[in-house]
């Protein structure tokens, strides 16, 4: 049941049974929990109270990477925990996670050196278990230039040359929430924790509103679980004895390009004068650059790009490619995140520690913060061990160990790496029973994985022309996503499911009142949802494309 029709049905679910485990936050550290716990044999609750992966997790650097740049700062035990989590995550969700090749060029005076370079890509190999098709290389300052002929030629010295891995961080989410919810798991999106309920003095579930129309109801759990990131101390503040840790919230900021702008044959990983680190990673036809790191003191629930933050990537693009001299108004989209770290005092946002870390308060709710999207699964984990020993206590039942090392998420069930491509293949040869063409099938399938049949299916029911006037075959995935992803509004659609306020703005523009339209019709929005929801979305697009010249608005 993972479908936005289905709101009052899972309302009835949420309030009417209780469940062993009640997860607060939607992002992709509640996901991995969600899916960790279900998969033990738990009844699993998860509200979110914005959309799933509203927050940070569609708003990171869109990669699964083991942190090379914390060794610098000896954060050894985490560079090989979340290096070893990288492989896991790919091999379990290929269709939405793929190697990187990435290039550290060094400079004279840079950051890093050869000899530098070369020990810590060797450590790091070492560290995070890089298969040995992977590991490092290092490049003669021709070669880094053949590889990307963009780079600062001065004082070039060579480069390092290894992988990482891009993926798509809201649909990493959205898969591990809906193979949750293929295991029972109950998830709802617009649904905000408003207070605790008590059992014997201990958190005993949440007091919930639904968001959409205003409706209470309450959730009993044995457990509870805030993983709400950035509202982690919000959350706990509910709670009259909350203790342990505060959070520290830092931004960074990311901009979109047209590679015809930036033509970057290949990602790189590059240091600034201000000896921070930057990525530059080309996706479809476009690069986007970042991330900033500054301290946050504003309401996380809408970051944005300042004119600082905008100016402070161009110049760093500018110092590391000569060449490309680019202008705000070269920046067709941005978009920001915020980091919930650990306060440590004294430090700068780039020091503070990118470790998670759990507490308990004296009732009993459970809270987790820190950490990295790489490291998701291995947080869950945890956390879920430590909820297991929690409920054997309370019911004498108990849990095995954590099976998601090897469980394929929603849509990764085509045995691994190995057989993607041979899939892709076969699914874009079968696309012509449904009326789609091979390479409509292809693209489906390397974004949809198992789950393109499904949008197939919907494509064969689809008219030829919709009274939206919309492409049939995006209309089609825009019914996948609103009856078995749970999208609500044209923002979760444009957002979260699709990228495409990022990376294809000017789809968006172009089909933003058909969507609405649409969405309407399926999801009987009344006047007024519409107004919300259309000024929802606009505002989304300022935010993305303040800097943007012509007429996107």
């Amino acid at each position: 049941m993972f479908s936005a029709k289905q709101r009052p049905e899972q309302i009835g679910k949420l309030s009417k049974y209780q469940f062993d485990v009640l997860v607060i936050g939607g992002g992709i550290t509640g996901a991995g929990i969600a899916l960790d716990a279900v998969s033990r044999g738990m009844s699993v609750a998860l509200v979110e109270m914005q959309d799933f992966a509203a927050g940070t997790s569609s708003r990171s650097t869109k990669l699964v990477h083991g942190g090379l740049r914390y060794l610098k700062q000896f954060e050894v035990k985490l560079v090989a925990e979340v290096g070893k989590e990288r492989e896991i995550v790919y091999e379990n969700a290929v269709h939405v996670t793929e190697p990187q090749r990435m290039l550290l060029p060094f400079h004279k005076g840079g950051t890093f050196g050869p000899i530098s370079t070369s020990l810590g890509l060797r450590v790091y190999d070492f560290l995070a278990g890089v298969k040995k098709s992977e590991r490092r290389k290092m490049l003669k300052p021709e070669e880094a230039l053949e590889k990307e002929p963009l780079l600062k030629k001065e004082g070039l010295l060579g480069g390092g040359y290894y992988v990482e891995y891009r993926t798509d961080d809201a649909r990493l989410t959205l898969e591990t929430l809906k193979k949750a919810a293929e295991g029972g798991a109950v998830c709802l999106n617009y649904a905000k924790a408003e207070s605790f309920l008590y059992k014997n003095g201990k958190v005993a579930g949440a007091r919930i509103q639904d968001v959409v129309n205003g409706q209470r109801f309450e959730v009993d759990a044995q457990v509870t679980i805030n993983a709400s990131g950035p509202w982690v101390d919000e959350v706990r503040s509910l709670d009259a004895k909350a203790t342990g840790k505060q959070l520290r919230l830092t931004k960074g900021t990311h901009i979109v390009v047209d590679q015809k702008k930036f033509p970057l044959r290949h990602a790189v990983y590059f240091d600034t004068p201000d000896k921070r680190m930057v990525f530059a990673i080309p996706r479809d036809t476009k690069v986007y650059v970042g991330t900033t790191d500054t301290f946050f003191e504003q309401n996380p629930i809408d970051p944005s790009a300042t004119k600082e933050d905008v100016a402070y990537l161009i110049e760093a693009v500018s110092g590391m490619f000569p060449e490309i001299r680019l202008a705000p108004s070269d920046i067709e989209s941005t978009w920001a995140g915020v980091r919930p770290l650990i306060l440590e005092e004294g430090l700068d946002p780039s020091e503070i520690s990118r470790k998670d870390e759990i507490w308990e308060s004296d009732n009993g709710l459970i809270s987790i913060a820190g950490g990295k999207l790489t490291g998701y699964r291995k947080m869950a984990e945890t956390i879920v061990d430590k909820t297991a020993k929690k409920l054997e206590k309370k019911t004498g039942k108990k849990y095995g160990s954590s099976i998601t090392k090897h469980l394929p998420l929603s849509g990764g069930d085509f045995g691994g790496s190995e057989n993607f491509g041979g899939f892709v293949s076969q699914t874009a040869l079968s696309a012509g029973q449904f009326g789609l063409s091979a390479e409509e099938g292809r693209m489906l399938a390397q974004f949809f994985g198992t789950n393109a049949g499904k949008v197939f299916g919907y494509y064969q029911l689809m008219p030829d022309n919709n009274p939206q006037g919309l492409p049939k075959s995006l209309a089609a995935i825009l019914k996948y996503m609103i009856e078995d992803e749970m999208a609500f509004t044209p923002a979760d659609f444009f957002v979260r499911r699709t990228g495409d306020l990022y990376f294809h703005i000017a789809d968006v523009v172009r089909y933003k009142e058909s969507v609405l339209a649409f969405m309407a019709s399926e999801l009987n929005y009344s006047e007024e949802q519409k107004t919300q929801y259309r000024n929802e979305l606009n505002e989304e697009i300022q935010r993305a494309t303040r800097y943007v010249r012509g007429a996107l608005q």
